[in-house]
């Protein structure tokens, strides 16, 4: 009886996992709202009472997705970040990882939450809610690396955390935008040597940014 219910465990958290990883590739290109549990069921070969099962509902279903692309999006941008990077190398590595993820097409349809959250920010509820938190955390993120460059000494020190984190941001959105869009990865290029121009801007010493971000461009903008 315990090995039958552990096999059904098993077997149920392997379809979770194949449910969500196609739920993320779908929402990425067209929207959670694109999501059904009929559609997912055809996709992957499943009954839909199992994957009704997983859920319980569409909103859970679209909860569950933004999650699990939460994970993704860790393991992409923040696991590979080396523990020793510190100071603005850290604000580098955090830059070119995302730039890397979005370039790499992680998700088929560029950044997740950028394009998930454009359907959901005038739409009051958990799935905005969630979307919030992620942007928050993001956020947050960018500006914790900011802040612990400024106490070393890397960043000036009346330097507006808030902004240049917000700048940083927009920048990466935006490549990801014209990038799939144009279906060109020049902008990538180009938003790296920007973020390269306001660190240095603020940089007690434009060499503590280093060349990193400006060499991953085709052409100078100097």
């Amino acid at each position: 009886m315990v090995a039958r219910t552990d096999g059904r465990i098993l077997r149920g958290e392997e379809t979770r996992r194949a449910v969500l990883g196609r739920a993320v590739e779908i929402a990425s290109v067209e929207g959670l709202d694109a999501l059904s549990i009929g559609r997912l069921a055809t996709d992957l070969g499943l009954s839909k009472s199992g994957v009704f099962a997983g859920f319980g509902s569409k909103e859970e279903l679209q909860l569950a997705t933004v999650r699990a692309a939460g994970r993704i999006f860790v393991d992409a941008v923040l696991a590979p970040i080396p523990a020793t990077a510190s100071g603005l190398a850290r604000v580098r590595a955090l830059c070119d990882g995302w730039l890397a993820y979005s370039r790499a097409r992680v998700f088929p349809g560029g950044c997740f939450f950028f394009n998930v959250t454009a359907e959901f920010d005038a739409r009051p509820g958990p799935l905005r809610d969630a979307l919030a938190a992620a942007a928050r955390a993001w956020h947050e993120v960018v500006r914790g690396a900011l802040a612990e460059a400024r106490t070393a000494g890397d960043l000036r020190p009346d330097t507006d955390l808030d902004d240049l984190a917000f700048a940083l941001i927009a920048l990466l959105e935006t490549a990801n935008s014209q990038a799939v869009l144009h279906e060109d990865p020049t902008p990538y290029d180009r938003a790296a040597r920007l973020a390269l121009r306001l660190l240095r801007a603020e940089a007690t010493d434009p060499g503590l940014a280093g060349p990193g971000l400006a060499d991953l461009g085709s052409a100078s903008l100097d």
